[in-house]
C-alpha cells in the first residue's frame, strides 16, 4: 500500500480539483481563455475563483466577533472587489460609481462582502508594484474605517436611497475619474463600438467585431420567442420603458469577464424612447447559474434558498434592487433552453477605475475609504428591503457588535486581507507551475 495515497488532504490537490471541477462544464477554447486570464496575475486568479473564496472562508469562525447573527445578514454583493465597483449612469442620467455587478448576490453576513474587497485591494495594490506593505495596510485601515463609520453613524431615520456618489459629491481620485467619463463617454460612442448603420439606414450589431458573434435563424427565433415572454412580463408590471420596445438585432456576446468567461451572454439592440440616430439601448442578457456561495451552503441551507427564489432570474432582481442606488428599468429576466437569463440595459457609461494609474498615497487611502463607504451605503439600504418593519436591524446589528471595539474590527479585516491575499498568490503561483 501506498501510504501517501491515502488521503490528499492538500492544498495543491484541493485546490486544482476544484478549478478543473468548476470549468469542466467550458468550451475548451473558454476554458483555455479563461485560465491564459487567470494566469496574469494573483488578482486576476482571485476573481476567476470566487468558488475558492466561498469554500475557504464561509465557515471561518472569525465572522462571529463582527457578525455571525440573523441581524447581521443583509443583501451583499458576493464577488466583492475592486472592479465590481465601477461608473455607470442611472435612470435620470446621473453618472455614479457604485457596485455594478450583482450575479452572485445573495443574502449573508455582510463581512463577507467586506473581507473579499479588502482582499481584492491587498492583491490589486500588489499587482502594480508601486506600494509597499505598509501603505497596503494604511489602505485597509482606511477601508474599515469608512464602512464601519458609514454604517454606525447613520441616523435610524436617514435613508441610504438618498446617498450616491457622482462627481459633485465624490473627492479624490473618484471626482475626476468621473468627471472624465461624463465627459467622453456617450450613447454614441457605445453605439459606435458595437455597432453599424446599413446603408438602407438600420442600425443592427458589427458581425465583425470579435467579441459578437450571429444566431442561426433558429437561435434567433427562439430568443425573440423568450424575449416577447420576457417584454410582457414588463409590461404587466407596467414598466415606463415598455411602451418604446422594438427588438432592432441581437447577438452572441464572447468572451466577456473573467470569472464568468463562458457563460452564454446576448446584446439585444432595441429601438430607444427619444427620437434620433443616437438614442438605441443594447440590453445585457446573461445566463444566471446561481452565486459562488451556493456551492459552500449546507442542504440544510440549500433548500430554504429554493424555497425563497423560483429562479436565478427572480434572485438576481432581487438583489439588483435591493442593493442598487436606481435600480435598471429595464431589469427582469427570460428563459431560454439552456437556463434563466437576466436582462439589464448595458450602460453608455460603463468605465471601471484605473487603479494602475494610482501614484500618490493620499490618492489611495482616499478611494479606499471611499469603497467602504459606497459598500456599507448599500449594505444598509439592502438590509431596509430585507428588514421592511425594523429598517435599521442591520446598522444596529453593528452597532451593537463593534462599539468600544473599532481597532479589533480593523485589526481583524487586516490580517485576513493580508494572510488569504498571500494564499492565493501561493494558489495561483501553483496554477502557474502547470499543477492544475
Amino acid at each position: 500500500m501506498k501510504i501517501k495515497q491515502l488521503t490528499r488532504q492538500n492544498r495543491s490537490h484541493w485546490v486544482c480539483s476544484a478549478i478543473a471541477e468548476q470549468n469542466a462544464a467550458l468550451s475548451v477554447a473558454d476554458r483555455e481563455r479563461k485560465y491564459a486570464a487567470m494566469a496574469e496575475s494573483p488578482y486576476r486568479f482571485f476573481r476567476g475563483t470566487s468558488h475558492l473564496f466561498w469554500a475557504d472562508l464561509y465557515k471561518d469562525w472569525r465572522f462571529t466577533f463582527f457578525g455571525g447573527t440573523a441581524a447581521s445578514q443583509t443583501w451583499i454583493q458576493g464577488d466583492a472587489h475592486v472592479y465590481n465597483f465601477g461608473a455607470f449612469a442611472n435612470h435620470e442620467g446621473e453618472v455614479i460609481y457604485g457596485l455594478d455587478d450583482f450575479d452572485d448576490a445573495i443574502v449573508s453576513d455582510y463581512q463577507y462582502d467586506l473581507w473579499r474587497l479588502a482582499i481584492s485591494v491587498v492583491l490589486n495594490a500588489r499587482e502594480h508594484a508601486r506600494f509597499d506593505r505598509a501603505v497596503i495596510v494604511k489602505a485597509l485601515r482606511h477601508l474599515a474605517k469608512g464602512y464601519l463609520k458609514t454604517v454606525t453613524d447613520r441616523d435610524a431615520y436617514e435613508d441610504p436611497s438618498a446617498v450616491h456618489v457622482t462627481a459633485d459629491t465624490a473627492s479624490a481620485p473618484l471626482k475626476a475619474f468621473l468627471e472624465k467619463t461624463a465627459r467622453k463617454e456617450s450613447r454614441g460612442k457605445m453605439l459606435r463600438k458595437w455597432t453599424r448603420v446599413q446603408k438602407n439606414g438600420k442600425r443592427v450589431f458589427d458581425g465583425a467585431h470579435p467579441k459578437l458573434k450571429r444566431l442561426s435563424p433558429t437561435q434567433r427565433k427562439a430568443f425573440v420567442q423568450a424575449f416577447n415572454a420576457y417584454q410582457d412580463a414588463l409590461q404587466a408590471q407596467r414598466q415606463p420603458a415598455c411602451h418604446f420596445f422594438r427588438v432592432k438585432d441581437v447577438v452572441r456576446r464572447e468572451r466577456a469577464g473573467t470569472g464568468s468567461l463562458g457563460t452564454p451572454r446576448y446584446y439585444v439592440l432595441i429601438e430607444g424612447e427619444a427620437e434620433g440616430e443616437h438614442d438605441d439601448i443594447i440590453l445585457d442578457v446573461k445566463r444566471q447559474d446561481g452565486p459562488a456561495a451556493h456551492a459552500a451552503m449546507s442542504a440544510e441551507e440549500r433548500d430554504t434558498y429554493h424555497s425563497v427564489f423560483a429562479h436565478e432570474g427572480e434572485r438576481h432582481a432581487s438583489a439588483f434592487r435591493a442593493l442598487a442606488e436606481h435600480p435598471d428599468q429595464y431589469l427582469g429576466w427570460l428563459q431560454l433552453e439552456d437556463g434563466m437569463y437576466s436582462v439589464r440595459e448595458r450602460s453608455p457609461f460603463k468605465q471601471d477605475f484605473p487603479t494602475d494609474r494610482l501614484e500618490a498615497k493620499k490618492d489611495v487611502y482616499r478611494l479606499a475609504r471611499q469603497w467602504g463607504q459606497i459598500l456599507a451605503t448599500e449594505h444598509c439600504r439592502a438590509g431596509r428591503v430585507l428588514n421592511e418593519d425594523a429598517p435599521s436591524t442591520f446598522e444596529q446589528a453593528l452597532r451593537d457588535r463593534s462599539a468600544g471595539r473599532e481597532a479589533a474590527f480593523i485589526r481583524l479585516l487586516v490580517a485576513i486581507a493580508t494572510h488569504y491575499a498571500d494564499c492565493v498568490t501561493a494558489d495561483h503561483a501553483r496554477f502557474c507551475q502547470g499543477l492544475c
